[in-house]
Formats: structure tokens, C-alpha cells, sequence
């Protein structure tokens, strides 16, 4: 047999080469153009749900005045005379906010303080992933743990709270949102350098002063971030204030009665209280641009005081 010359070797290896150089430019030549669709079809997504929200909205205000609408103090979609105004619903979300975040904001800060500058790295391997699985629990689940566990235990503090409250949804929705806050807030802390930290301990400062005034004002710009993007996801949650917080539209400022938040209203209204084309129908696109126009607002703040106050190092 004769043996293969060294020149044929050389041939076939060069073949290969160059097939496999031609198969990977293939696909440095599709990646691109592949990550370039699914970013035009995201950013068409949104514009398809923002023009809905739109044009269902400006046919509701072509029923109801925009002026009765915004200032309106009585939510009675359903009442033989409607009324709506969106005030009530307006004011039950920001108490569910503003107990969440009474809860959400010290907890999740002190806890990011404990992983970031206290917690050794076993500790830390232990209570981040707790938080992650705090963090991926349903919120079904969340509603059902504030409507069947959380408030028996506050209406034996309570006894005048009802069994549907703002108190309860509140403080789930805090609990909910704590591991944003912490995680965040985490990352900022760990963020600041090491040396700054060791510039306060030459010049005789303790751990806790360290903490309190070089690392949290250092990433205080991450941390406030962190904080408005969670009340940010707390505005529009929607099934622990369905589940538990009612569907009363109330404008009174006790957290022990019945509420009902713009969320819980869309979440009445789809499930089959009113037929397509009425007036109320349009309404939850209303309460939805309402309900987008707060986020946004939110996350657009968000951006604006981390990129305002962000140190650079």
C-alpha cells in the first residue's frame, strides 16, 4: 500500500480548517442578525401594548370625562348611576405601597448591610439563595398566605380589622418585594472599594461608622434605585391585593377596611363583570394607562437617580 505523503496530509487538514473557519463566519454572519430580530420584535411588543392602552383609552374618555375621571371621588363602575373616578382606587394602591414599603425598606436594607459587610462568605452562601426562593414564590401564593395566615394573626391584635384590609396585602407586598430591595442594595454596597472602607478604618472609624457613613452613602445611589424600582413592582402587583385586600373603591385612609387597587379592579372586570364594547370594559384601560403612567414614572426616576447620583470610582 502506499503510504500517504505528507503534502496530502497537509491538504486534507488545510480542508478542514477552512470548513470549519467558513461554518463559524456562517454564524458570526446569522448570531447578529438573530439578536437583532428578537430586539426589533421586543421593541414592537411594546408599542403594540402602548397603542392599545392608548386607543382603549381614548375611547373610554369619549364616554367619560377626563376631568371626572382624575378628580372624581366616588369608583362605582356597576352602580345604576356610574361614577368614575379613579381617586379611590388610586388611594388603595398607595396604602398597600406605602405599608409595603414600611416593611420592605428597613428589613431589605438591613439585611443588605448584614450580607455586605458583616456576613462571612459561608453565611452569605446560605441566606442569598433563601432570599432568590422568597423571591420566586407565586403571588397566588402570597395572597393566599396573607388572606389565611396573616390576617387570623393581625385581626388577634386587631380585632375591629376586617377580614379583607389593606394591612395585610400591605405588609405580604413588603415581604414580597424585600429580597428586590436587599439584592440590589447588596450589589451597590459590595460595589464600593475596599479601599475606601480601609481609608475609614486608618483614621479610626469602627465598623458600624464605616458602614453608615462611607459604604451607604457611597452607593446610595444604587440603593435608592433599588428601593423605587421595588415600589415600582409593589404599584402593580396585582393577586395579593386581589385575594386579600377586597373590592371596596374607598378614598378613607384606615388600612382596616376593605380596599380595592387599580390592579384588583382590571382583575374584577376580566374575569367576565362586564361585556365587551361598554363602558366599563374601556374603563380597565384606563385604570391600566392610569396604572402604566405610574411605573413609569417610577422606573424613569429609578434610572434618573442612579445615573444623577452614581460615584465613579
Amino acid at each position: 500500500m502506499l503510504e500517504p505523503k505528507q503534502t496530502d496530509t497537509y491538504s486534507v487538514q488545510r480542508l478542514i480548517l477552512e470548513k470549519k473557519s467558513k461554518k463559524r463566519w456562517n454564524i458570526e454572519k446569522i448570531i447578529p442578525k438573530l439578536l437583532f430580530l428578537t430586539a426589533v420584535i421586543s421593541v414592537f411588543i411594546t408599542i403594540g401594548i402602548v397603542l392599545t392602552l392608548i386607543f382603549e383609552t381614548f375611547i373610554f374618555f369619549e364616554k367619560v370625562s377626563i376631568v371626572e375621571f382624575l378628580t372624581g371621588q366616588k369608583w362605582l363602575p356597576f352602580a345604576s348611576t356610574p361614577s368614575y373616578g379613579i381617586m379611590p382606587l388610586v388611594i388603595g394602591t398607595l396604602k398597600v405601597t406605602v405599608i409595603a414599603a414600611l416593611v420592605a425598606v428597613p428589613v431589605g436594607l438591613a439585611t443588605a448591610i448584614f450580607l455586605s459587610e458583616y456576613a462571612s462568605e459561608k453565611t452569605r452562601r446560605i441566606i442569598k439563595p433563601i432570599l432568590e426562593v422568597l423571591a420566586g414564590i407565586p403571588t397566588i401564593v402570597y395572597g393566599f398566605f396573607a388572606l389565611t395566615f396573616v390576617t387570623p394573626v393581625l385581626r388577634d391584635i386587631f380585632p375591629s380589622l376586617d377580614m379583607f384590609n389593606a394591612l395585610s396585602p400591605g405588609i405580604v407586598v413588603g415581604i414580597m418585594i424585600m429580597p428586590m430591595i436587599a439584592s440590589l442594595s447588596e450589589d451597590a454596597l459590595v460595589s464600593v472599594p475596599k479601599s475606601i472602607r480601609e481609608g475609614a478604618y486608618a483614621l479610626g472609624a469602627t465598623k458600624l461608622e464605616t458602614t453608615i457613613k462611607v459604604a451607604l452613602p457611597a452607593a446610595m445611589s444604587g440603593i435608592v434605585a433599588s428601593i423605587v424600582l421595588a415600589l415600582s413592582r409593589a404599584i402593580g402587583e396585582t393577586m395579593i391585593v386581589s385575594v386579600a385586600g377586597g373590592s371596596t373603591p374607598s378614598m378613607s385612609m384606615d388600612v382596616t377596611n376593605s380596599i380595592q387597587t387599580m390592579t384588583a379592579y382590571i382583575v374584577q372586570v376580566s374575569t367576565g363583570d362586564a361585556g365587551y364594547g361598554t363602558t366599563i370594559y374601556y374603563s380597565i384601560y384606563a385604570v391600566g394607562m392610569t396604572l402604566f403612567v405610574f411605573t413609569l414614572i417610577m422606573n424613569l426616576l429609578a434610572q434618573f437617580i442612579s445615573r444623577k447620583f452614581r460615584e465613579e470610582y
